[in-house]
């Protein structure tokens, strides 16, 4: 029997894992957008949806209401990414404010009832994902901590526990290991890298671990996602144009264009002051139509279907050396090649921070490359060249490994949650 759920809060997805023994098994959620192992990490508002004042969905299903919808439906993505950061004290959805742990809580509700009742069994403990480092400039570690153990306690827990993200990876991966080794995790999320080095051992049949340390940096794929945009979709409407203030002449604000950054940031962009004085800039702009084309983005909501245009042009880029981007919303001008060398020029910052991180993990642990036996990547971002060269000069390509994209944080946790030195890799709260 079941007693420990392992729960993935991800950034661009979300898990849920139980453990009964030695084994794992994902918990199959059933929304009205068909059955999945995986959710994206997603809410929807619709108003007065028949019998029901406001109707919320999650995932995928929240996805379609809001295609569906348009206009209608008010979308959030990427939710987890509000959670530490100070600045972020809700978002009016139908003139409700609703606090970071309102959507958490929300969006948590409706995976309970899409699982039905496996969330319901008689569990003993729930062991929750969290980033090494959360995402943000300046993300405020303890505010996160406080905002998920707000939303979680409305549920009644037994027992409620954290486990960084990529030490649950770890016990995942370690499941196949048929040897003693000294692992290094590489945890790629939508918000954050995060890495652990775990010495795995086997001891009478029994498998041990030691953790040794843990890093973390708020940069993964979203970051790579506003490379792409800052280079060919924000220029098409309005970033580095001017616009005319009494006299002078003025660039239109960047900030603007810094919610592209964060794909939570632009589903809640709409509301906020800054929207309402871009719209009063068209009228003085030197290129009124670029600005015109970014407040009808807005408007329209046509921030999802960019950032599956982004997302699809990234993924392409992973396996070809150029590819074609396009979003129907700006045009033809918005229709151009993109070559694998210039995205890795763009990003090229955002890859220093992460080999930033790996360095201090290895400094603070002094742990000599050559002394790891593995190196586990997981997350989608790990599918970029560029990403997996920057392991391979380290650590050459033979002792990388990579799989479980999806799922191997939440079957890790639960994993653990079976353990009873728990309490040894229970990250603070």
């Amino acid at each position: 029997m079941a007693s420990a759920l392992g729960l993935d809060f991800g950034t661009t997805n979300s898990v849920l894992a139980l453990a009964e023994g030695a084994s794992t098994r994902s918990i199959l959620v059933e929304s009205p957008a068909g059955q999945s192992d995986t959710t994206r990490s997603a809410l929807s508002f619709l108003k007065n949806h028949g019998h029901v004042p406001l109707k919320i969905e999650a995932g995928q299903a929240a996805i379609r209401d809001f295609i569906d919808n348009p206009g209608e439906c008010r979308f959030l993505q990427s939710i987890k990414t509000f959670a530490a950061s100070a600045l972020f004290q809700g978002t009016l959805v139908f003139a409700k404010r609703y606090e970071f742990e309102d959507l958490m809580h929300r969006f948590l509700a409706r995976l309970r009832d899409y699982a039905g009742g496996n969330w319901d069994r008689d569990l003993r403990r729930v062991i929750v994902g969290r980033p090494v480092q959360f995402a943000g400039a300046n993300p405020d570690e303890k505010l996160a901590l406080e905002r998920y153990n707000r939303a979680l306690s409305r549920f009644g827990f037994p027992e409620v526990h954290y486990v960084y993200e990529p030490v649950a990876a770890a016990f995942y991966f370690a499941r196949n290991l048929e040897h003693d080794a000294t692992v290094l995790v590489a945890d790629f999320g939508g918000g954050t890298t995060d890495y652990s080095i775990i010495r795995f051992e086997r001891e009478a049949g029994r498998l041990t671990a030691t953790p040794i340390g843990h890093s973390g940096v708020g940069i993964a794929g979203d970051h790579f996602d506003f490379r792409i945009i800052d280079n060919i979709v924000s220029p098409l409407i309005g970033k580095g144009s001017l616009f005319k203030s009494f006299d002078k002449l003025l660039e239109v604000p960047s900030s603007y264009y810094a919610n592209f950054g964060r794909w939570n940031q632009l589903s809640i962009f709409k509301t906020l002051k800054d929207f309402t004085e871009l719209k009063k800039l068209v009228r003085a702009s030197l290129e009124p139509e670029k600005l015109e084309a970014f407040v009808d983005l807005i408007e329209h909501d046509e921030g999802y279907p960019l950032y599956q245009a982004i997302s699809a042009t990234k993924m392409r880029l992973s396996d070809e050396a150029e590819t074609e981007f396009s979003f129907p919303p700006l045009g033809e001008r918005a229709r151009r090649t993109v070559k694998r060398a210039d995205f890795e020029a763009w990003i090229a910052p955002d890859l220093a921070r992460i080999e930033g991180a790996l360095d201090e993990i290895l400094a603070k642990t002094q742990t000599a490359p050559q002394s790891i036996d593995r190196i586990f990547l997981t997350g989608g971002t790990s599918f970029v060249p560029a990403v997996r060269r920057l392991f391979e000069n380290r650590f050459g390509r033979e002792r990388i490994e990579s799989g479980g994209e999806l799922l191997s944080i939440a079957h890790g946790l639960a994993l653990i949650g079976e353990r009873e030195d728990i309490a040894t890799w229970t990250a603070a709260a």
